[in-house]
C-alpha cells in the first residue's frame, strides 16, 4: 500500500513519516506549501509541484490553522478516495476555538463557561458579570499564542481596548485554577495512547511546552480518558490532542489540536507516539482496502440467484446496528424476498441468527 503525509515538515511530521515507512510499501513526504488546488467547472484537481497528485491508499494531512482552508479543500477531494484520519470540515471547526466549543457543547462535552460577543463594547458588558480572573482568547492560534489572562475589570478592559484595532472577535472564558497545570491526551482511534500533565514555568499561566512548560507522564483515570476520546469522536477526528483542566467536578476540555507536537509528550512518557500513529494509519488503511475488495451487495444477490434453485447460499457481509436493533443488509431482503407485512419465525442465540417465513 502507498501512503503520503502532507505537512509543513515539522519534527513531529518527520517522525511520523519515518514510522510510516515501517508499515507501508512507500510513503511520500509532501510539503503542504507546494500543494495547489485547482477548482474548475469540471471539478477539483490537486497538484504538487505543478504535477497531479499521485493516487494513495492513505494520506495524513496536517498543518497549522493558517492552512485550514487548503487542508479542508484537499481532504474534501480525497477523503472518499483513500483513508484520511481527519474529516474535511474539521479543519475549519477544529482550528477555530469558538466553533470547536459550539460543537462540543452540542454533544455535552464538559468545558469552562465561555462567552462570545460581536463587538468590544458588548464584551465589556460581559466583564461586569464575570468572576475574576478570566481568560481572553482569539478564536485562532496554537501553542498558547493568543491566550491572555486578566485578574480584574480594569486589566481585562485594557486588553480589549488594545485588541480592538485587530478587528477580531474574542472569546471570554472562566479561569480554572489548577496551579498552572493542564492535561494533554493524545487520542488515536478510540484510545488515549499517551498523556502528560503540563506545568507552566514560574510566572507563566500557560502550561504549553512552547511557552516554557514542562511535561510529566501521567496515567489518566477512565473517566478522563473517556472525555478525551468522546471529544475526538464527536469532532470526527481519528488523531488529535485534547487539552483538559482538572476541576473538582471532573475534567473540562479547553482545546483540541489537529496537529499536535510530539516531542514533548514523547520525551515525557517515553512512548513512541509517532510509531503508534503510523501503526494505526496502516491498520485503518488495510481495513478500508479489505472493505473495498469485498463484492458489492448487488453482486452477491446476483450470485445467489444464479446458484439458486431454492438452495441456501452463504454470503459474507457487514450488519448495521441502530441502537439495539439489527438491520439486515439490503441484499438479504432481495434474496429472501422478505416482506414487512408477513410474519417470521426467529431463532436467536449467541453468535447465530435464523429467520424463516411463518407459513
Amino acid at each position: 500500500m502507498k501512503a503520503a503525509i502532507i505537512s509543513l515538515g515539522s519534527i513531529s511530521s518527520k517522525w511520523i513519516h519515518e514510522a510510516m515507512n515501517k508499515y507501508f510499501e512507500k510513503v511520500d513526504d509532501i510539503n503542504l506549501k507546494e500543494i495547489r488546488v485547482n477548482i474548475t467547472g469540471n471539478g477539483m484537481e490537486i497538484t504538487y509541484k505543478g504535477k497531479p497528485l499521485p493516487q494513495y491508499d492513505c494520506i495524513y494531512a496536517k498543518g497549522s490553522f493558517r492552512y485550514a482552508n487548503i487542508l479542508r479543500s484537499i481532504t474534501k477531494k480525497l477523503y472518499k478516495e483513500c483513508y484520511m484520519p481527519i474529516k474535511a470540515d474539521m479543519f475549519s471547526i477544529g482550528h477555530d476555538k469558538l466553533l470547536t466549543h459550539i460543537e462540543l457543547e452540542e454533544h455535552k462535552i464538559p468545558m469552562p463557561t465561555t462567552y462570545v460577543t460581536s463587538t468590544i463594547d458588548a464584551a465589556k458588558d460581559v466583564l461586569e458579570e464575570v468572576v475574576y480572573p478570566i481568560v481572553i482568547k482569539f478564536p485562532q492560534g496554537t501553542q498558547g499564542k493568543g491566550v491572555m489572562f486578566a485578574d480584574s475589570y480594569s486589566s481585562a478592559s485594557s486588553l480589549l481596548d488594545a485588541m480592538e484595532s485587530l478587528q477580531q472577535s474574542v472569546i471570554i472564558q472562566e479561569y480554572v485554577e489548577t496551579g498552572g497545570a493542564d492535561l494533554r491526551a493524545i487520542v488515536v482511534g478510540d484510545k488515549v495512547i499517551a498523556a502528560m500533565v503540563r506545568k507552566a514555568k514560574l510566572g507563566e499561566k500557560r502550561a504549553n511546552i512552547h511557552a516554557g512548560g514542562v511535561g510529566e507522564a501521567i496515567t489518566l483515570d477512565s473517566h478522563t480518558q473517556k472525555v478525551a476520546v468522546d471529544t475526538a469522536k464527536v469532532l470526527g477526528l481519528d488523531i488529535c490532542a485534547v487539552d483538559m483542566l482538572e476541576t473538582i467536578k471532573g475534567p473540562v476540555v479547553i482545546e483540541i489540536n489537529l496537529s499536535p507536537g510530539l516531542q514533548g509528550v514523547t520525551n515525557a512518557t517515553n512512548i513512541d507516539v509517532a510509531g503508534k500513529i503510523a501503526k494505526f494509519l496502516y491498520k485503518k488503511t488495510k481495513e478500508l482496502k479489505q472493505v473495498e475488495e469485498k463484492p458489492s451487495a448487488e453482486d452477491l444477490v446476483k450470485e445467489v440467484k444464479k446458484k439458486g434453485g431454492g438452495k441456501a447460499q452463504q454470503v459474507i457481509s457487514n450488519i448495521e446496528f441502530r441502537g439495539e436493533r439489527i438491520l439486515l443488509p439490503n441484499m438479504v431482503t432481495k434474496a429472501t424476498r422478505f416482506n414487512e407485512t408477513d410474519e417470521y419465525i426467529i431463532e436467536a442465540k449467541k453468535g447465530e441468527l435464523k429467520i424463516k417465513k411463518f407459513m
